[in-house]
This record gives C-alpha cells, sequence and structure tokens, in this order.
C-alpha cells in the first residue's frame, strides 16, 4: 500500500492475480496446456502472416485483411499469456498498478480493433460477392490501409476512455484481482466507490463497440445472402457461402463471450465465467483462427504447400 497526504484512505500500489487454481499440480497442468495453445497460436498465425507476404497470388484485400487480424491475434495473446504462464508456476502472482493499467489499456486496444476488423472484413466479402466486377476499383489499397487504420485509431480512443473510467476509482484494498489477468470488469470489483455510473459506460461502449460492428456485419450478410441465393448453379453458391464461412465462425467465436462479458452489469458477473468468457476470445479464438482459415482455403495451402516445396514434389 502507497499512503498519500492529500487523502485519508491507502490505495494499493500492486495487485494479486488469483487465475484459476491455488492448487500447484493443477496450475503445472494448465502451464503445459496453455503453453502449448500459446506456442500453437504465434506459429499459426506468424505462417499465415508469412505465407500472405510471401506469396503474390495472396496479395489481395481479403488476404491483407487476415494478415492484420493474424498479427492482432499474436499481440492479443502475448498481453495477457506469457504472464499467466509465470504466475501459474511462481508463487508470487502480482502486478504492479501501472503495469495493470497498461495490461488493461493494451488489451482492449487490440481487442477493440480487431472487432471492428471483423466488419472491414464482411465489408470486404460483401463488395466481392455483390459487386465482382467493381471489386478492385473499389477495394483500392489505399481504402483498406485508411479502414484499418480507422480501426487502429479507434481501439486507441475507446481503450482510453474504458481505462481511465476504471482506473480514476480509488482501489483501497483488498487487492487480490479473480482473473488471470487485470480485466475491467474483474478490476472493477476491487473499487472502494460507487460504480454504477462504470457499469453504464461500460453498456454504452459495449453497445457501440460490439453491437454497431455486429448490424454492418449482419446487414453485409443479409445482402450477400441474397445475392447467393440468385446464383443458379449449386457450385457457385457453395464457392461463394465458402469464403465467408470461416468469417462467420471467428466473429461468433470473438464477439459472442465479449458480448456476455462487456454488457452484462457488474453486480450479477460470475468470477468463473468471466474467466472461462475472456479464455475462449482471448486465447481459444486466437488459437483457431488460423486453423479455421487454413482448413476452408484452398489458396493458403496452396501457398503452404509452394513454401515448403511439397507441392512441386506432388506434382
Amino acid at each position: 500500500m502507497q499512503n498519500f497526504p492529500w487523502d485519508n484512505h491507502s490505495f494499493v500500489s500492486e495487485f494479486v492475480l488469483l487465475g484459476f487454481s491455488r492448487d500447484p499440480y493443477i496450475n503445472v497442468i494448465l502451464f503445459n496446456i496453455f503453453f502449448f495453445l500459446y506456442l500453437s497460436t504465434l506459429v499459426g498465425n506468424g505462417l499465415i502472416v508469412t505465407l500472405i507476404h510471401m506469396d503474390s497470388h495472396l496479395h489481395t484485400p481479403m488476404y491483407f485483411f487476415l494478415s492484420v487480424l493474424s498479427m492482432l491475434d499474436m499481440s492479443y495473446v502475448t498481453t495477457t499469456v506469457p504472464q499467466m504462464l509465470v504466475h501459474l508456476i511462481c508463487k508470487k502472482k502480482t502486478i504492479s498498478y501501472v503495469g495493470c493499467v497498461a495490461q488493461m489499456y493494451i488489451f482492449l486496444v487490440l481487442g477493440i480493433t480487431e472487432g471492428w476488423l471483423f466488419s472491414v472484413m464482411a465489408y470486404d466479402r460483401y463488395v466481392a460477392i455483390c459487386y465482382p466486377l467493381k471489386y478492385k476499383i473499389i477495394m483500392t489499397p489505399w481504402l483498406c490501409g485508411a479502414m484499418v487504420v480507422f480501426c487502429g485509431l479507434w481501439g486507441i480512443s475507446c481503450s482510453l476512455v474504458y481505462t481511465v473510467f476504471t482506473m480514476r476509482l480509488p482501489y483501497c484494498g483488498p487487492n487480490e484481482i479473480n482473473h488471470f489477468f487485470c480485466e475491467v470488469p474483474a478490476v472493477l470489483k476491487l473499487a472502494c466507490a460507487d460504480t454504477s455510473l462504470n457499469d453504464q459506460v461500460d453498456f454504452i461502449l459495449g453497445f457501440i463497440l460490439l453491437l454497431v460492428p455486429l448490424s454492418f456485419i449482419l446487414a453485409s450478410y443479409v445482402c450477400i445472402f441474397a445475392t447467393i441465393l440468385k446464383i443458379r448453379s449449386t457450385q457457385g453458391r457453395l464457392k461463394a457461402f465458402s469464403t465467408c464461412a470461416s468469417h462467420i465462425t471467428v466473429v461468433t467465436m470473438f464477439c459472442g463471450p465479449a458480448m456476455f462479458m462487456y454488457m452484462n452489469p457488474g453486480a450479477n458477473a460470475s468470477p468463473e465465467r468471466d474467466k472461462k468468457l475472456a479464455l475462449f476470445y482471448n486465447v481459444i479464438s486466437a488459437f483457431l483462427n488460423p486453423i479455421i482459415y487454413s482448413l476452408r482455403n484452398k489458396d493458403v495451402k496452396r501457398a503452404f504447400l509452394k513454401l515448403t516445396g511439397w507441392g512441386r514434389a506432388s506434382e
């Protein structure tokens, strides 16, 4: 604790992250599982970025956005998982106040940016399927870059609001966060002040940052499915739908749990449920993204075979 002369309260200078279990044997098992998931996430997403960069056939808007998503996923898990792994095998499970603020802010920046990137990727599929002849004219490199920058700036600004509203509150103790990282809902439970305003702000921001991009995605796919139904050949319909199926799956895995987490009032939140939800949209979705995109994508498979030389060997 550190005492401030201008206030009668004492404020915490560090937090304790309780994580998942106090049982050392369970923590060793969890360490091995999460270490595997983390390495697999880095390798899988890193491979996708490498393939897209090296194969000229993948230099299209869709794969540009996919490479940005992969880089966000690698950064996203690196914000939380390495520290979680250390805490699983070490007795000391503390994080400084400044470190907690930094982790919270960076996590929010990457998460919000990724959420809006999904709406940009849906728009890309909308243009590709509904206006195929104008696709290259509309989806210029400048527009693609501008949309990614917009997502990033939106993430930076909204995360600042989230973080400032959370950390402006006094934290007098206890300092034990029932979570594996400094996430807004978990930290707010330790505030020794009324958090009703924060609950309202979180709900409003959750609406803007989750439901608005989801509405864009839904509107895009309504138009996409209407266009697909007009395609006469069954093969043509399946081909058009297959380009969207991976994106729909990834959006569902990421946005569904995030909505439950950030749009529920703080008093109704369960710490154990919140940890599972956070694991899903932070660790599991980042781990599955490269698998989902590569297994359903012939272009990515072809680029991988070309890079490894296996494709030439099979010819």
